[in-house]
């Protein structure tokens, strides 16, 4: 049973006095989840299948969450779903290494709170948008455009390449 301040620490110790080729699931299911300061997340779920190598233990994770994001364009909170996997092997010693450098623990527990939270960084868009046709704010008033029109018009382009624009429509 996992440790609520650690909920991502398991023993894999059962696992490497096995054959090869055996593996095991730890299923996660959390309500709300705090991966660090600034990564909340809610309806929780993964597996992670850990299997024995010939090199140490190969991690095969599968994951899905929800967070709350700010849309670049209105400055909204919306909901956003996560969806992330990821395979990583630890090493029985050094001679087996992968470039992640993870060797199993001497007390053969492996906590993968820190992984769990560099891959569901990645899945958070870098300029997330609450939907795909965000009109944004009114750069006259502040107005969010998609709850009402403000009646202000963006100011013709001086640009050389205006007229061009007119050829698109």
């Amino acid at each position: 049973m996992p440790s609520p301040k650690k909920p991502f620490r398991f023993n894999v110790g059962f696992i490497i006095h096995e054959e090869i080729g055996y593996n095991h699931d730890f299923p996660f299911v959390f309500e709300n989840l705090a991966l660090g300061d600034d990564l909340e997340l809610r309806n929780f779920e993964g597996i992670v299948n850990v299997g024995k190598t010939p090199q140490g233990l190969i991690v095969q994770a599968d994951f899905s969450a929800e967070t709350t994001l700010n849309c670049v364009r209105c400055l909204t909170d919306f909901e956003h779903e996560l969806d992330w996997t990821f395979i990583e092997l630890y090493a029985f010693d050094k001679r087996s290494v992968t470039e992640s450098g993870l060797i199993i623990p001497d007390d053969a527990h492996l906590d993968l709170a820190a992984l769990l939270r560099e891959y569901a960084l990645l899945e958070i868009p870098i300029s997330p948008l609450c939907k795909p046709n965000c009109k944004g704010l009114c750069s006259e008033c502040g107005e969010n455009l998609n709850e009402r029109d403000c009646g202000h018009r963006p100011a013709a382009s001086d640009s050389p390449f205006a007229k061009l624009k007119d050829l698109l429509g």
